[in-house]
């Protein structure tokens, strides 16, 4: 499972800061980082955001303030965030919220890449859906 990894840094603290909108959080190798409130709701790890299998991701846009609402641990392997959007199905392990905070550039680039390229802006609106998907918020 994600985030068990005997090789897996593991955190050593974690501070939600509302007003500056950032998750910081150090980690047992030493790395610090302080992950955008709005780069953990578009990069979330779950079926919403990911979809159930590649090329079904789905591009979030208007996420620039959104907020984490609630934080709860699961078990001893990750974090479960809930924003001020409604969004609360994406588990973030360990590994996954390192991955953020040591690719923080490189995600931005891809992010902003496929808002250009489907010609959004990240302030844009998330398109309604009518109907079927997933069950998840």
């Amino acid at each position: 499972m994600a985030g068990l990894q005997a090789d897996t840094p593991t955190p050593t603290e974690l501070t939600v800061h509302q007003q500056s909108r950032v998750v910081e959080i150090g980690f047992s190798d030493g790395l610090h980082f302080r992950i955008p409130f709005e780069l953990m709701r578009v990069y979330s790890p779950s079926a919403e955001v990911q979809g159930h299998g590649p090329g079904q991701e789905v591009l979030q846009t208007g996420k620039r303030n959104v907020t984490i609402v609630g934080l709860e641990p699961v078990g001893n392997y990750a974090v479960q965030p809930t924003f001020s959007d409604g969004h609360d199905s994406g588990i973030f392990a360990w590994d996954y919220l390192y991955l953020l905070g040591s690719r923080q550039a490189e995600l931005w680039d891809d992010y902003t890449a496929r808002l250009q390229a489907a010609g959004l802006d990240r302030d844009a609106d998330m398109p309604v859906k009518a109907g079927g998907g997933c069950a998840s918020h």
